[in-house]
């Protein structure tokens, strides 16, 4: 007989990639219920709509689903009281999922050591006593990493999603943890379907897909492009969308709630991702890969791993508007291989990642 599997995850409140791995943790595991702190089904992939998705109590508080950090000092304590019964349990984590209360063999699957414990002022943009989360957040921090600390040591498995994170496993925990990359889940072939803000934009503008956070430096690719002909395209939803709408220029459209044919659309248009954010895993490029679009992104993290300077890409050393034009300019002047960028999103599949997280939550490598 086979094992029972439940999928668990921090909270389901917006659409990124490590929901989009959630998704691809429910094609290799149809029948498993998802367990999760906060479910926002507006806020986040329609297809959570089909799943069995349990929650925590805190799920009842409208704020709390609309901005997951209102509740930080809460989802330790609800986590600990979400029981997960099931004889395998694979955690999406990157803070809280790995500390339900799970009987089971549990397999986590590490996307980051929770940022707003061990990143804190990077998390929050700046120095954390200037923010109004910091404070509070700074007080309860010691126990947190402890109870991070604690739960973390209790797993059975780790796997990490790019060597960066693999570093901080092990100097965050003490543990060792398998590699392997997560499916770039952007399928090129697809329908795509038109953006009505989009009508009269000629192909070949450049593109920016990330969560609206501070650290994510979407404002510094703004001004990089601010007073110049190069039009810009930024899809995604975050804390920071008033603040970079209020100073938006006219060459740029920032879009938000996309479906995922209207994102193909836009990725498929194209002729450059900007990728200025401090990644763990560099996903981005390799979802504009899908389509034969290259990037430019931070030299740093996880796109280290996912852009091959020349061939996939190029690198600029910081997130300034300056470093950023330049790395724009440099890409007008290349030749980039279609066929060779799909070739390289390619590596990242979804069928392999599928295949590996199946063997490793039923324990296959060991013939149980």
């Amino acid at each position: 007989m086979r094992p029972k599997v439940a999928i668990a995850h921090d909270y389901l409140t917006q659409r990124g990639g490590a929901e989009r791995v959630v998704l691809s943790l429910m094609r290799a595991f149809p029948e498993a219920p998802v367990h999760t702190t906060l479910y926002d089904p507006e806020g986040t992939y329609p297809e959570f709509a089909e799943a069995d998705v349990r929650t925590s109590p805190l799920n009842r508080v409208v704020a709390f689903r609309r901005d997951h950090r209102l509740a930080l000092p809460l989802l330790a304590p609800a986590s600990s009281r979400m029981r997960v019964d099931a004889d395998v349990v694979v955690a999406s984590s990157s803070g809280w999922a790995h500390g339900f209360d799970a009987p089971g063999r549990t397999v986590v699957y590490c996307h980051n050591p929770a940022r707003w414990l061990y990143q804190t002022d990077e998390y929050l943009g700046g120095a954390a006593w200037r923010s109004p989360i910091g404070p509070p957040l700074l007080a309860l921090r010691p126990l947190l990493r402890r109870w991070d600390r604690t739960r973390a040591s209790q797993a059975d498995v780790y796997l990490a999603n790019s060597r960066v994170v693999q570093r901080r496993i092990e100097t965050t925990y003490g543990r060792d943890a398998e590699l392997l990359p997560p499916p770039h889940g952007m399928d090129a072939t697809a329908a795509r379907e038109p953006v009505p803000e989009l009508a009269g934009w000629e192909p070949g503008y450049a593109l920016v897909v990330s969560r609206l956070l501070p650290y994510k430096n979407v404002d510094a690719v703004i001004e990089a492009v601010r007073g110049t002909g190069r039009r810009l395209v930024v899809v995604g939803r975050g804390p920071e969308e008033g603040r970079l709408r209020a100073t938006l220029p006219d060459n740029v459209e920032l879009l938000g709630g996309l479906s995922d044919a209207q994102l193909r659309a836009v990725y498929a248009d194209a002729g450059v991702l900007v990728a200025a954010s401090h990644e763990d895993f560099g996903l981005t490029p390799l979802e504009a890969a899908a389509f034969g679009v290259p990037a430019v992104a931070l030299r740093g993290g996880g796109f280290l791993e996912t852009v091959v300077e020349g061939e996939t890409g190029l690198f600029f050393d910081a997130p300034e508007p300056e470093l950023i034009a330049a790395a724009l300019a440099d890409h007008d002047r290349q030749r980039w291989d279609p066929d060779r960028l799909r070739a390289r999103a390619e590596l990242f599949g979804e069928a392999r990642f599928i295949d590996r997280i199946r063997r490793i939550a039923l324990d296959e490598d060991r013939g149980l």
